[in-house]
């Protein structure tokens, strides 16, 4: 398998945050320093050896800190970022990125940006562990193909090592682009090997690697800096003597010129993560007589509700746990070869749906998860073992046809506990390994086969229990495994030969084939954590003792990514549309209660992300720049701070501390928020401002449990007449081709550009002593941007214009801002009036950025009035109503239904809750089916997926068939829930089913059921 990797707004975004800092530096290709003489601006350093290789182009001059902290505020300001103060730091810069969103692969694509814009080529890579290192490493090594196709070339990359300094001389001899990946330990460490670094080496000519390194005036990029910068860390950093520092991180503890943020709210809002679901374990205490239960969860259909309880049984071989599906009036005693701990009432007395319990006659009450009576560790490691192979075994089922493979990861303290070695150095299981092999072994026999899913028990079978768990331990001189040794203050460890297996083999991991891969199950030490993942773990245990100390974060990190297919696909947004976080669900099995765990995780995320606000304040909006869908600009001054916030309060979408009510996202999820009339028609950027505080109830994870529904497609309404009739006139795909008239886009891009683009002047001083002009448009038609030319000082202090040093690719930007011809923007530029087009040298930035947005607006309305949708031959079958299974919680977001096409509905409002009522009493309605994520219709904008499809019986209505999309009232509509880009998908849909159905199906926005019957009676 090769993994594919996919060009992403995220990572672009970021790396190109860190190139606008230095706008205004030169492409300048790397020196060659063959002397002293020659080394202009190299620093000088304790070495008398004189450096021959190739060195980064420093800074110019006229580059002045206040020039590049100008650049740092304003790209904060675009990213909703408090502004920096000072320069903190010469040239330090720091990147925030969420686990599992590729920032490995984003400072790659980052280091080929400088290079391209200002001819940068050495870069250095710190790290704080070999883990981290050899992860590094490996993506690398499996995104330089796919880098080399985007900028056409590759970087030469390489581990330090002290014993091949050769590396060294080639990394500052080659005018390429060149790496090093060092770890922290290489020059920080202690003992007289760890400090080569810094020693006149013989076999390296006498010299010191570190002068070398240090001549070359490195990019250096620091992964994970809150583990890398101790004090004394950051003083060694120094001698590397680096002409900028970029720190990335998901929990930078020094925030030095943030830049770019992409945190854990931002990473699960924008579905660039997995979405975390936690199995809770929790002990209530025992019962008066010890008895041991442990209830798994409850089942919930058409027919009666069930639990799957866990109780102690007496058979001929001895006492032992085992898992039972009971109904109401269940006897423990009688069933459990009547043991005396279950004969005082422990009859089944209720089973409820609402809150997932089970009630006893005796009156002892469990809720999911819960264990009472008398247990031991080794029992709480076997119910985890046990609920982690149930929720693989569900997952792996939903998944399977989407030939995605599932991995579970256990983490342990101790490998004893996995395997052992007798006295002749024989290897057998563990503890935790029997534990596995018991438990799969019981699972798999009691497995209720799904419809379609034969396939899937055949690739079951065709795996041993003892060939699908494997551990990932370091292996001693005897081949045996051992535990790693930790350092307790770096929390870093040595298990190279681990990190090596696990490192190698992340793609056969991913291969589903059985005889090439059947591991599916992973027990490693707990000192792996840190450094690895894998995008296709999608159950994590912790089968740690409880004096283990662990941060949940860092737990849940190793799980985080999006999942791949066979074939190497990321199954992200542009796959799977909404259905993303359907399939990509990370399930935490912890040994604790799930409220303590969600808890203890909240208060991780809270600790960590320290630059969001906490709560809705007149601050929070005081001075923002917001913009409409026009591009027209507002800035919240205090008057409108201030009605913002009385609105917010008066109705009662904050509280009196400025947290977020319930009322705030019910209403927001009906699409009927009520906002400040003084903010009309900039409805959206106060939402996103709004969106932007910490609020734990926004991310909280799910309870794996509480999803206690699991939805049943009702097989006699998916056979219906009506059904089958919908199904027929909905179910082709199509594919669209847009065929716009460029020259009418270049004539209105010109329209509007002359009446709305407005650019604010910029105000700082010029240091240096003269500017560049611009001499006129027609320069244009050659495809140059301006010509330098030398002028007087500027005298005007608010007149400035270009720095001499800056040349703007003014053309190209635009182009690749978006995505027309150079021919196209150089028509448009020209067409513009000579005062439009003046405003290019006042703030040229500026200038590029809206100028693109007003154009981008052009070309999306130029592309919904020239897009013309054709049927294709392939069509959606009707197993995408099976496929991921569909779970809710009853009474919360699910409720029990008749005319829907499964035996239940799931809503995601309640203004889809009170319209599935209503279809659902309807005498016009025949059937009716909430559309899943997998139904989706192609359009230029992302995968668009309609909420409902309904057939209404003959003679009742004038339109049978009806694909609706339900959002809230109407009347605030347009700036209240609907963005440009859902108006795209929406104008897409109308005419891919008029493309489809040739009128027969009617397709609309409503806000209610009355207003659906207006238009099915018209």
């Amino acid at each position: 398998m090769k993994l594919q990797f996919k060009h992403q707004k995220f990572q672009a975004d970021a790396a190109k945050a860190v190139v606008d800092v230095f706008a205004g530096q030169p492409y300048l290709t790397p020196t060659y320093m063959m002397d002293r003489g020659n080394r202009v601006y190299q620093p000088m350093l304790d070495s008398d050896e004189d450096f021959t290789g190739w060195a980064n182009a420093r800074i110019i001059p006229g580059l002045s800190d206040s020039q590049i902290l100008e650049h740092i505020q304003k790209i904060q300001r675009d990213n909703q970022i408090e502004p920096s103060q000072s320069l903190e730091g010469k040239y330090n810069l720091t990147i925030e990125m969420e686990t599992g969103v590729g920032k490995t692969y984003t400072y790659i694509k980052t280091m080929y940006e400088l290079n391209k814009a200002y001819g940068w080529t050495k870069f250095i890579v710190v790290v704080p562990s070999i883990a981290i290192r050899e992860g590094v490493y490996k993506t690398f090594q499996v995104t330089q193909d796919h880098f080399a196709e985007e900028y056409g070339k590759k970087i030469r990359f390489f581990i330090y090592n002290s014993s091949q300094l050769t590396e060294i001389d080639r990394f500052a001899s080659d005018s390429s682009i060149n790496v090093m990946i060092i770890n922290s330990q290489a020059f920080n460490a202690r003992g007289k090997d760890a400090r080569r670094i810094y020693m006149k080496l013989d076999e390296f000519r006498s010299r010191r690697p570190i002068d070398i390194i240090a001549k070359t005036n490195p990019v250096l990029i620091i992964d994970e800096p809150q583990s890398v910068e101790g004090k004394q860390t950051k003083e060694r950093l120094k001698e590397f003597h680096p002409l900028l520092t970029l720190r990335y991180s998901a929990t930078p503890r020094d925030y030095y010129n943030l830049i770019y943020r992409l945190d854990a709210m931002d990473a699960y809002n924008k579905k660039l993560v997995k979405k975390i679901s936690v199995k809770g374990v929790a002990e209530m205490g025992t019962t008066a007589t010890d008895s041991f239960i442990y209830l798994e969860g409850l089942n919930l259909s058409k027919s009666a509700p069930t639990a799957t309880i866990q109780f102690d049984f007496k058979g001929k071989s001895g006492i032992r746990p085992v898992s039972r599906i009971v109904t109401e009036g269940y006897n423990l005693f009688d069933n459990s070869g009547e043991l005396p701990e279950y004969k005082d009432g422990f009859v089944v007395k209720r089973i409820d749906g609402r809150d997932d319990s089970i009630e006893f006659l005796n009156g002892v009450k469990l809720y999911a998860g819960d264990i009472v009576g008398k247990t031991d560790e080794n029992q709480l490691r076997r119910i985890q073992i046990r609920e982690t192979i149930i929720s693989h075994i569900h997952r792996e089922q939903e998944l399977f046809n989407k030939g995605i493979k599932v991995l579970s990861l256990f983490f342990i303290d101790e490998v004893d506990h996995y395997r052992e070695y007798d006295e002749n150095g024989q290897p057998h299981n563990g503890v935790f390994a029997d534990m596995f092999e018991q438990e799969y072994k019981d699972i798999i026999e009691h497995l209720q086969r799904k419809f379609g899913d034969d396939e899937y028990m055949q690739y079951l079978d065709a795996i041993p229990v003892e060939k699908t768990h494997a551990g990932y331990f370091s292996i001693d001189k005897k081949g045996h495994m051992i535990n790693g040794k930790v350092k307790k203050k770096e929390q870093t460890s040595d298990d190279i030969d681990a990190y090596d297996l696990i490192m190698k083999n992340k793609e056969l991991l991913l291969d589903r084939n059985p005889q090439r891969s059947p591991v599916r199950f992973i027990f490693s030490h707990s000192a792996l954590r840190e450094g690895w993942d894998n995008p296709n773990v999608f159950q994590i245990c912790t089968l740690k003792s409880s004096s283990s100390e662990v941060r949940k974060r860092q737990e849940v990190g190793r799980g985080m990514r999006l999942c791949v297919n066979q074939d190497g696909e990321r199954m992200d947004v542009s796959v799977l549309g909404n259905d993303v976080q359907n399939v990509n669900v990370l399930t935490v099995i912890a040994s604790e209660s799930y409220e303590s765990f969600v808890k203890g995780l909240q208060s991780e995320i809270a600790e960590d992300i320290v630059d969001r606000p906490r709560a809705v304040t007149k601050d929070l909006f005081l001075n923002k720049v917001i913009m409409d869908d026009q591009g027209n600009e507002m800035t919240i001054d205090s008057d409108m701070a201030n009605a913002i916030i009385y609105d917010l309060i008066s109705n009662r979408y904050i509280d009196k501390k400025g947290s977020l009510t319930d009322k705030y996202y019910e209403d927001k999820a009906n699409g009927e928020l009520k906002l400040a009339d003084d903010v009309r028609g900039f409805e959206q950027p106060v939402v996103k401002i709004i969106d932007s505080i910490y609020d734990p109830k926004a991310m909280q994870p799910e309870n794996a449990r509480s999803n206690n529904v699991e939805l049943h497609v009702d097989e006699e309404k998916l056979n219906s007449k009506e059904f089958k009739a919908l199904w027929s006139k909905i179910n082709a795909k199509s594919v669209y081709v847009v065929d716009f008239d460029t020259e009418e886009l270049v004539k209105n891009s010109v329209i509007v550009l002359n009446a709305k683009l407005h650019v604010p002047k910029i105000y700082f001083k010029i240091e240096s002593g003269s500017m560049e002009k611009i001499k006129s448009k027609e320069q244009l038609k050659d495809g140059v941007a301006f010509v330098k030319e030398s002028s007087e000082p500027c005298k005007m202090k608010h007149e400035i214009v270009a720095n001499k040093n800056v040349t703007y690719d003014l053309i190209g930007r635009i182009v690749e801002a978006t995505g027309l011809t150079r021919k196209a923007i150089i028509q448009i530029l020209t067409g513009i009036n000579e005062a439009t087009f003046n405003q290019f040298k006042y703030n040229p930035e500026e200038f590029i950025l809206k100028a693109s947005q007003l154009i981008n607006d052009q070309k999306a309305t130029a592309i919904i009035e020239h897009i013309t949708y054709s049927v294709l031959s392939d069509h959606y079958g009707t197993d995408i109503f099976t496929e991921p299974t569909i779970k809710g919680k009853l009474g919360t977001n699910t409720m029990k239904v008749k005319k829907h096409l499964y035996d239940h509905v799931v809503y995601d409002s309640t203004n889809e809750r009170d319209f599935a009522t209503e279809l659902d009493v309807s005498k016009d309605v025949a059937v009716y089916v909430k559309l899943p994520d997998g139904f989706y219709i192609s359009t230029p904008v992302g995968h668009y997926n309609p909420d409902w499809a309904i057939a209404f019986y003959e003679g009742h209505v004038k339109h049978i068939y009806f694909v609706a999309e339900t959002k809230g009232s109407l009347d605030t509509l347009h700036f209240n829930h609907i963005t440009p880009t859902e108006q795209a998908k929406i104008d897409c849909a109308r005419k891919h089913f008029q493309a489809i159905s040739d009128d027969s199906v009617v397709y609309d926005v409503v806000d209610s059921y009355t207003s659906l019957m207006e238009k099915v009676m018209k």
